[in-house]
């Protein structure tokens, strides 16, 4: 399979990420590589979590979006200026975010964090031509119990 690769700068504004969600995602399909489209849809909602988090997290400090499929994977990288490391992990149930880190690891085969001397490089790892298996590391689900 050919290698392909596509890097650009984000704005630190939500509408900004909405686009680079979107160049992303077209940038992606442009490659022709054959790519299901059920990968594809997921490779694009985990960068639009990585994307939000950065632009909410990272203040003005620069951030730059990226895709790289190589081999039998396809990459979605995120980097920005916050040096604090993101944690999954389910929030309060009333909680209006903090479920992206959360949805990244429960849809990537693999996903992780790279400090960097500038910030983090946040990013996320799909298998390609692999038939879809159930992930493995999918995080517990809260579950209810009400006691009468």
């Amino acid at each position: 399979m050919e290698a392909h690769q596509i890097r650009f700068s984000v704005h630190g504004t939500p509408a900004a990420a909405r686009s680079a969600r979107q160049q992303l995602a077209n940038g992606i399909r442009r490659w022709d590589a054959s790519l299901d489209q059920d990968l594809l849809s997921t490779a694009e909602l985990v960068a639009a979590e990585l994307l939000t988090n950065a632009v909410r997290h990272a203040g003005d400090g620069p951030i730059s979006a990226g895709a790289r499929l190589d081999g039998e994977r396809l990459l979605i990288e995120v980097t920005d200026a916050d040096r604090k490391v993101p944690r999954a992990g389910l929030p309060d149930m009333e909680a209006e975010g903090g479920r992206g880190l959360f949805l990244v690891a429960a849809l990537a085969d693999r996903h992780g964090v790279d400090p960097l001397p500038s910030g983090k490089r946040c990013w996320a790892e799909f298998k390609v031509g692999a038939p879809a298996q159930p992930s493995r590391h999918v995080p517990l689900q809260r579950s209810w119990v009400c006691i009468f």
